[in-house]
């Protein structure tokens, strides 16, 4: 079965898998649908009625509900032989595997499977602008959504996806004169079919996530599947200097456009010293300058600058009001973030460094001594080059988590010093013995390279405890 609009999934019986967020999203939305809904999570600690509780606390807020819609089933633990048997097609969330046995059972039987962001989009009436990439996702997703905003108004313009904020809570406010800007995994991208932005943007691909795509070459595919309907007439906006996305210019289906850090582009955006210029067969035009015109820190921040202008002005969006929305632009929360100063330490919060690659982007944007907090989830990744970016501007490793033993190791085969190495059983210890190793002009940094699961539910709660901490501190 395969479907290329919404009201195709009345009466369909449909299994979301998932009871996050996203699931609850899908079920949401698919109850618009008139679906016949089997809301589902392996959990065995969750019980039916839990999950009957967390959709009636979604149904409660939305006062447009009909009336009159079909029950949910809600099943936890085992899913029934007799219940996967009936299923026509299925909604995974984006932390749900599509290689489980479950799911490759339900692919066998030529089930559909579908994702949140593809679901949604059956009902987009809009247009869509898409934005993947393995660091710089959220703030350039977050920058687009305020220049649209600016261009557009504040009530045409949905800012969706990743960022928190599920595109099928969303969609049904859509028209045809609003624009959704949505932040997408390489989880998302694994299952779109008919997913087609107007503007799409793969930002960067370095390796993160292999314990769940196994090699580059599968998660740099996840990534480009975000062009897969793209055509001639669409824009696909990509990093010059990243091999993967540079590779991928020559075969993308849709119009690329470049932007480059460190060298000119004969058409596309760059950095010139100080000043991000545009060029059109060669001719320059200075757009702003990345000291003055811009409060975001680091070469990767300028990188997602120029992505959202490449990406705004592929939305005819004028650049005077580009270049005013990138003046007053302030960080993410969580994004090589500055909390504060205490005792003459500056203290920054990176908890979305969640991979060596976002991490090493930390580590660029400091210009003191540093005590850096690292470790966490091991997702497979390797340490190599975060340590090699470390160039002495590292007084103490402070380290967490799973991964801590690994990325001591991988320490001092660099020549990382093993008495300037610590070990803290628990989040709190880690935080004092920053506090204690930090002298005044020097920098706390939290970017852990890792995932924060196992210690915290996610980066933000991570992040937010640091905060916290850091402004209780005297």
């Amino acid at each position: 079965m395969k479907f290329t609009e919404f009201q195709e999934f009345q009466n369909v019986k449909t299994l979301v898998i998932g009871s996050g967020i996203s699931g609850v999203g899908a079920v949401s939305l698919l109850c618009r649908f008139g679906a016949d809904i089997i809301f589902y999570d392996s959990n065995e600690k969750l019980t039916a009625d839990e999950l009957q509780e967390k959709l009636d606390r979604e149904f409660e807020k939305e006062t447009d509900r009909p009336a009159k819609v079909q029950p949910v089933y809600c099943i936890t633990g085992e899913l029934p032989e007799e219940v996967e048997e009936q299923v026509e097609a299925v909604v995974l969330s984006p932390g749900v595997p599509v290689d489980i046995p479950l799911v490759n059972r339900l692919r066998d039987r030529q089930v559909a499977i579908l994702g949140e962001i593809e679901l949604a989009f059956l009902a987009e009436k809009g247009r869509v602008i898409g934005i993947t990439g393995t660091n710089g996702k959220t703030t350039t997703t977050t920058l687009m959504g305020e220049i649209m905003k600016a261009h557009l108004g504040q009530e045409k313009v949905f800012v969706v996806g990743n960022i928190g904020n599920p595109y099928t809570l969303e969609v049904l406010k859509t028209k045809e004169d609003t624009v959704t800007v949505a932040e997408i995994s390489s989880f998302q991208l694994e299952t779109v079919h008919q997913f087609q932005p107007v503007v799409s943007a793969i930002l960067n691909i370095t390796p993160d996530h292999l314990n769940r795509h196994h090699t580059m070459e599968a998660y740099a595919a996840a990534k480009e599947a975000i062009t897969c309907n793209q055509d001639a007439n669409d824009i696909c906006v990509l990093n010059a200097e990243n091999d993967y996305t540079a590779e991928f210019a020559d075969r993308c289906p849709a119009r690329a456009v470049l932007f480059s850090s460190k060298r000119a582009l004969e058409n596309g955006y760059y950095l010139k010293g100080d000043q991000v210029v545009k060029a059109v067969n060669g001719v320059e035009n200075e757009l702003l300058n990345i000291h003055r015109d811009m409060n975001l820190v680091g070469i990767c921040n300028v990188e997602n600058v120029m992505a959202a202008i490449a990406m705004a002005e592929g939305m005819q969006v004028p650049m005077e009001t580009i270049l005013a929305v990138i003046r007053d632009f302030h960080a993410v929360e969580h994004r090589i973030e500055y909390v504060a100063t205490k005792g003459g330490v500056d203290y920054y919060n990176d908890s979305k460094g969640t991979n060596p690659d976002a991490a090493i982007q930390g580590i660029k944007a400091m210009s003191k001594p540093t005590v850096l907090i690292g470790g966490g989830y091991d997702k497979g990744n390797e340490y190599d080059e975060w340590i090699e970016s470390f160039e002495g501007k590292v007084k103490a490793l402070v380290l967490i988590g799973q991964t801590r033993e690994k990325i001591a190791e991988c320490a001092k085969a660099h020549g990382f010093a093993e008495d300037r190495i610590y070990f803290a059983d628990t989040y709190e210890e880690c935080l004092k013995l920053c506090t204690e190793l930090a002298d005044a002009g020097d920098a706390v940094l939290l970017s852990p390279a890792c995932a924060s699961w196992g210690m915290f539910p996610n980066y933000e709660v991570r992040g937010q405890q640091f905060k916290e901490y850091v402004r209780a501190l005297a």
